[in-house]
């Protein structure tokens, strides 16, 4: 676990245990109803929240009433168990005036075969007995904590025992390995493409769409380099996403591109460049994440020697909004051109880290500004009085100019391509900001 893939965190238990209560207490937002009426949380609901620098997101839950056949008890049941299987820490809500109840112990059996780390938090307990929570020791699942989550008592020791059980994070060997995400559509290939590139069956490869359900990680070394591959869920349309596993498979697979170094974005050939694959791409782009357009299965089709030309045509007309991608065509079946992937991961961010000195980028941009000369509005003509490097990951550059309503967003592109053609920012976005400055000459 790291920062980036935040541990996951369930609450459980009986009806009107006060779930939602410590939910918005610990995340800061009211974002779960809180009300006295039982089954007011419906399905799960997700926010981050933060304890002595580890973060982490918490998963709210309806209340669990284990042998009700109501159909909104049973979609409740069913939501919760999905919370639990996806968790990483589950915390299980008792209420102490009420005392233990049957439910309790019907919660208890579920969770005890989960097989997960389990922190028993007993709430109401407004004034403190510590008594009371001797009763809680007949669930087996440890040392009941007594917590009263509407007068913010006792959070902070229910914090710590929960964030202890969270693995520790290693931020060397995280910072040495080259992170890949491989997404895409389901059944594009990713699995396949996974084993291809470990040289062995890590993940189930199926026909079915929706084999994979989370992100896993896998650790590698290549040529002394070391990487980590990240198989995601496949990302179907929203609308198409019914399933609530498989909603939370989407999840993690957005997560997956957001703490990637470089994204792998898998498309499946044999169909071509469709409008899921043109979104996914999209959210790599805007995620700012060096990528890689793979198309696979390219032995599924049919070719001529202008095949290559017109499967690129469609992507430069689709993928217009990021005309700086890469691309490599190839078989994870049977391992065609696959032994590119790391070189073009490498290449691609190393570009995404690369930074360019002041002087050689206004240069750079002055040459550009003799060779198309800004536009002009009300009499005004845009200046741009230089440019500096902000950071990297994406590449990020700053304009100081003298008014950013002058400045035409063709002429920033225009600029953004010079930038890019100039210092080779081939496979990664780079970002452009505006900045008013008073021109000290004026």
């Amino acid at each position: 676990m790291t920062n980036n893939n935040k541990p996951l965190v369930a609450i459980v238990g009986r009806p009107n245990v006060g779930k939602s209560t410590f939910f918005n207490k610990v995340t800061g937002q009211k974002l779960s109803i809180v009300e006295d009426t039982p089954g007011v949380t419906r399905d799960r609901l997700y926010a981050d929240a933060e304890w002595c620098g580890k973060t982490f997101t918490l998963i709210d839950t309806g209340g669990i009433e284990i042998k009700s056949q109501d159909e909104m008890w049973t979609h409740i049941k069913k939501q919760a168990t999905i919370a639990i299987e996806t968790a990483d820490v589950v915390i299980f809500f008792c209420d102490a005036k009420t005392g233990l109840t049957a439910a309790d112990y019907d919660v208890a059996d579920i969770l005890r075969k989960s097989g997960k780390p389990i922190v028993l938090a007993v709430n109401k307990l407004d004034n403190y007995k510590v008594e009371v929570l001797f009763d809680f020791y007949e669930l087996g699942l440890g040392q009941p904590i007594g917590i009263s989550a509407e007068q913010s008592k006792g959070l902070g020791d229910l914090l710590d025992e929960v964030c202890s059980y969270f693995k520790p994070v290693d931020e060397n060997e995280d910072g040495d390995r080259l992170k890949i995400a491989i997404v895409g559509k389901p059944n594009a290939g990713k699995s396949r493409l996974t084993n291809a590139l470990l040289g062995y069956d890590r993940t189930i490869v199926s026909d079915i769409a929706g084999t994979t359900r989370d992100a896993i990680d896998t650790p590698l070394e290549v040529d002394g380099k070391k990487y980590t591959l990240i198989d995601t869920a496949g990302i179907r349309r929203k609308r198409s996403v019914t399933e609530d596993l498989e909603y939370y498979s989407v999840l993690r697979s957005f997560a997956a591109i957001r703490r990637a170094d470089v994204c792998l974005i898998v498309i499946d050939a044999s169909e071509g460049l469709t409008e899921q694959d043109v979104k996914i791409a999209g959210y790599v782009h805007e995620q700012g994440k060096p990528s890689i357009i793979v198309m696979n299965k390219w032995d599924k089709v049919e070719k001529d020697t202008h095949t290559i030309n017109e499967f690129e045509d469609k992507l430069k007309c689709d993928l217009a909004f990021m005309d700086y991608y890469k691309s490599v065509y190839i078989s994870a079946k049977n391992g065609q051109r696959t032994n590119k992937i790391f070189g073009l991961c490498e290449e691609v961010y190393a570009n995404a880290n690369k930074r360019i000195t002041t002087g050689t980028l206004n240069d750079v941009i002055s040459d550009a500004v003799r060779a198309n000369e800004p536009p002009t509005k009300n009499g005004r003509r845009f200046k741009i009085y230089y440019c500096v490097q902000d950071g990297v990951c994406p590449p990020t550059f700053i304009l100081f100019v003298n008014s950013s309503d002058l400045m035409h967003f063709s002429y920033k592109r225009y600029i953004e391509n010079t930038i890019r053609k100039s210092f080779g920012f081939e496979g990664t976005p780079i970002r452009i900001f505006v900045h008013e400055k008073q021109d000290e000459n004026a």
